[in-house]
């Protein structure tokens, strides 16, 4: 039996990926609930949550295609994966030590150079130590585990504040320390390496050129709802509004509704990768995309702290949708010898929209209202989801 073929129908390179993923989240999603409200508590309202959103993954996301690239130049995708994971670990530990919302605008880009260099690098080698006919299968599962850490992290963070009482910076420097251990499976992780690619020449715009149309088109349509998709911050924050003043459940309960989209993407995960093997990637992707429109037009329409658990609920359920079945599909349209350059430019050009889009998110809170901002998001979500039916 095959090294890639010997565990769970995905291989341990996969899994031992998935545990790096599940222990890595659980540090990063005890940071991301509680980070809007950090920022709020340091004097950041909605612009400044939508500069520190954008700003950290636009500025990473240069890199995802660069990585991607020097990885199908070199052949090699594991120092790429270590460096991103070890420099996000390291940059965590001053994140506690802010007092001004400006140090985390700083920090936070940072933080994601980490996922920058990793991420395209890692799904490609994914992709590698997969067969075609369980991608769907192999990403789905870890997207499951990368989720099930942050269904952990979130409610560590949830107790944490409301059982136990810590403050908001303990728990930033218990995550930082988290984040280190996730270091450790990754050791046990093999080089699948498709070879080196020959087709490719120095020089980003060759690389794009190179793409198959029909993964241009697509990845068009992704970058569209990437500017739809403002950060998780703005839902939080617009669940705090719900929930009302200052005490700790103005903390606690948005957190608990962040526990149950970490539950829900957990749980749907792996089996909305599986759905994607059988039906096509595409349908699931543009139902996701519906999804996520219907689901802003409810926060825009509604306030009522109860409907939030539903709407927290199919929040989950499009990541659960999108976030695997994204990377799966880019990786079908892909040849194997560009494969991860086209993750890389999938990555930048989601990761490029970010900016723009939590920037908009911001001024249209601040300006108009939350209610326009959801808005905003649901249009562009529904235009997203007719030119993939049309590509």
């Amino acid at each position: 039996m095959k090294f890639r073929d010997s565990f769970l129908g995905v291989g341990l390179n996969v899994f031992f990926l998935g545990l790096v993923s599940f222990l890595t989240d659980v540090s990063s999603e005890m940071i991301m609930p509680i980070l809007p409200l950090f920022i709020y508590s340091l004097g950041g309202a909605g612009i400044a949550i939508g500069l520190i959103a954008g700003f950290g993954d636009s500025i990473s996301s240069i890199l995802k295609v660069f990585a991607g690239y020097w990885s199908d130049k070199t052949g090699r995708r594991l120092p790429y994966v270590f460096a991103g994971y070890a420099s996000s670990a390291v940059a965590k530990i001053f994140f506690p030590l802010s007092t001004h919302w400006l140090h985390l605008l700083l920090l936070r880009p940072i933080e994601r150079v980490g996922k920058g260099i990793r991420t395209a690098p890692r799904d490609a080698l994914i992709a590698d130590s997969l067969k075609g006919e369980v991608i769907g299968r192999g990403f789905g599962f870890h997207r499951a585990m990368d989720t099930a850490g942050a269904v952990l992290g979130s409610l560590l963070a949830f107790l944490l504040v409301w059982v136990w009482g810590w403050s908001l910076r303990a728990i930033l420097l218990v995550a930082a320390i988290v984040a280190f251990l996730a270091l450790i499976p990754l050791l046990r992780v093999r080089e699948v390496s498709a070879g080196r690619s020959r087709s490719l020449r120095v020089g980003l715009r060759l690389s794009l050129k190179g793409l198959p149309r029909k993964l241009k088109l697509f990845i068009l349509a992704a970058t569209l709802f990437a500017l739809a998709e403002f950060s998780y911050m703005f839902f939080i924050l617009r669940a705090r509004e719900a929930v009302g003043g200052l005490g700790v459940e103005a903390i606690a309960f948005p957190i608990l509704l962040y526990v149950l989209f970490n539950i829900v993407y957990a749980v749907f995960a792996f089996p909305a990768g599986m759905l994607s093997d059988k039906i096509g990637k595409r349908k699931v992707i543009i139902v996701g995309y519906v999804l996520f429109a219907t689901i802003c037009l409810c926060f825009a329409a509604s306030k009522l702290f109860t409907l939030y658990i539903l709407f927290f609920a199919l929040y989950g359920l499009v990541y659960a949708l999108l976030e695997g079945n994204i990377r799966a599909y880019t990786a079908e349209l892909s040849p194997s010898e560009i494969r991860g350059t086209a993750l890389g430019t999938l990555h930048t050009a989601i990761g490029l929209a970010a900016l723009p889009s939590n920037m908009v998110a911001g001024i249209l809170w601040e300006v108009l209202g939350s209610t326009s901002t959801f808005i905003y998001g649901a249009v562009l979500a529904a235009i997203a989801s007719i030119i993939l039916a049309k590509a």
